[in-house]
């Protein structure tokens, strides 16, 4: 969807503040939003609803919440509407929902991946052959749609040249739907002056992991 948090190659909000401390967390509370959201990505919301409801957020709001602050509102409003505890008990800190079910231990070292990131698998067979190859010069979709998707709208209409082919993936835009559907994944390359234009650095790229849907030959 077009929204405030598809904010990449838009002017006027200033530079990007590259200084910031190495420190992962800039306040208590940011440490254990972190270790919430990644029980909720380990439970039963799916990443995609989740990333789909945080775009969502009023705009005014949007830029006016740090960024945790952000996920835990999103954390929140996601499971108010998956069921596990209701805006009034979220009110009082005191719950009344009977429990989802057995509560299970959650193995984090086998849940994080070495580099750190959530060892989630978003592999998924699917039954037509690839479009396009590695090497061939592609298009992107010139709009977006409602709802959620992961093509950013600096990247539209834009001409890249496929430099990867992934195989089969989960389709971002279906997911967040609750419609479980794959397609093939590729990664694009675009050259800086095609994104950002002639005054853009002729020797710089950007690439973007994208679905075929998004694609079409140029």
């Amino acid at each position: 969807m077009d929204g405030i948090h598809d904010l990449g190659g838009k002017l006027g909000y200033g530079p990007v503040d590259v200084n910031e401390p190495e420190e992962p967390f800039h306040a208590d509370y940011e440490g254990r939003e972190w270790g919430m959201a990644r029980t909720a990505r380990v439970s039963n919301i799916p990443i995609d609803w989740w990333r789909h409801t945080r775009e969502l957020i009023d705009p005014e709001d949007y830029l006016n919440r740090s960024y945790f602050d952000s996920w835990a509102q999103t954390d929140m409003a996601a499971m108010i509407d998956a069921g596990i505890f209701t805006l009034a008990e979220l009110k009082s800190g005191i719950s009344e929902t009977p429990p989802l079910g057995q509560i299970e231990t959650v193995d984090y070292d086998a849940v994080l991946k070495h580099n750190g990131t959530l060892a989630s698998k978003f592999e998924h067979p699917v039954d037509a052959p690839a479009k396009y190859f590695v090497g061939q010069s592609v298009i992107t979709n010139a709009i977006g749609h409602e709802g959620h998707t992961r093509l950013p709208e600096y990247a539209r209409a834009k001409v890249g040249v496929i430099l990867s082919h992934h195989g089969g993936h989960l389709f971002p835009d279906d997911c967040a739907k609750g419609i479980e559907a794959a397609q093939h994944l590729y990664t694009v390359s675009f050259k800086a002056t095609e994104l950002w234009g002639a005054n853009a650095s002729p020797n710089d790229s950007v690439s973007l992991d994208l679905w075929e849907s998004y694609l079409d030959a140029s």
